[in-house]
């Protein structure tokens, strides 16, 4: 009798992790490709996530994705073998094994821009203000900045995060640095194209502080953070003038797909992805 071989393990690690949607979102992409595979939700102790991600590869997991608040500690774990863009970003969200060693990607930046792409608000030649100094901020300000945005001013709670983030950023490419601002969330004041939300405030149902008369004319209000209604942030940018408001499934659904791809070596299509957690959401 031929025994059947065991799906690959896969898995998200964050904590709180109990809300993710990633487990439907890969199986989804594998029922489209043909993969075999298994995809768990893993909460790591705060102070354990190394031993965590360790445990889970000696195993027999295959791979991983990162979320809050582990992004910068993935990257400290893979640091010996980055992908250059996680080794730009100072955090990753897309671990594996290769030749028994972990290997580190990050694939929000991807996400972000595809996703604004999507919604009609390239970045190229825009003003952005990114407001959280975290390891979601740090994922997307070089993609932005790339993508050839006019000026990126990071803002966040504590000034001295957000300036340190700018100074690494202008650190690794000098030519950035005279399109880069960085300070306190009062210093968000200006006039916007694009505002992205990278904290988690939504996720507390609160908002960040900001002043009023952040946005230009046409302005996107972009949030991490997705919802089965309007976030607090979103509510907030509309109230005070944005002309639309996105939440971050887009954002979450093509950064999966790119890790998807790093994983199998396949792109899957995104938009059953898309309609079927929108349809959870809506019914949630």
């Amino acid at each position: 009798m031929t025994s059947t071989p065991s799906p690959a393990r896969y898995g998200v690690v964050g904590n709180p992790i109990a809300h993710s949607r990633s487990p439907y979102i890969h199986e989804t992409f594998a029922h489209q490709t043909g993969i075999s595979l298994s995809y768990e939700r893993i909460q790591a102790p705060l102070d354990r996530f190394a031993d965590t991600v360790q445990a889970f590869f000696q195993e027999g997991g295959s791979g991983l994705n990162v979320t809050v608040p582990f992004k910068e500690q993935a990257f400290d774990l893979a640091q010996a073998h980055l992908h250059p863009r996680a080794d730009l970003a100072g955090a990753v969200n897309t671990l594996w094994l290769h030749d028994g060693a972990i290997q580190g990607d990050n694939t929000d930046g991807v996400g972000l821009l595809d996703d604004l792409v999507r919604l009609g608000h390239p970045p190229g030649g825009c003003r952005i203000l990114l407001v959280g100094a975290g390891g979601a901020a740090r994922g997307v300000m070089f993609p932005l900045l790339q993508a050839g945005c006019a000026k990126l001013r990071v803002v966040n709670r504590t000034p001295d995060r957000a300036r340190q983030l700018r100074d690494h950023v202008a650190q690794r490419v000098p030519s950035f640095a005279v399109k880069l601002e960085a300070g306190g969330l009062p210093e968000a004041e200006g006039a916007w194209d694009i505002v992205i939300n990278a904290t988690s405030s939504s996720l507390d149902q609160t908002s960040p502080d900001l002043p009023a008369g952040l946005y230009a004319q046409g302005a996107l209000a972009y949030d991490m953070v997705y919802a089965a209604q309007s976030t607090p942030f979103m509510q907030q940018a509309l109230a005070s003038g944005a002309a639309q408001a996105a939440d971050g499934l887009g954002m979450l659904v093509a950064q999966a797909a790119a890790s998807f791809a790093i994983w199998h070596g396949v792109a899957p299509d995104i938009t059953q992805v898309m309609e079927g957690l929108r349809g959870q959401l809506a019914g949630a």
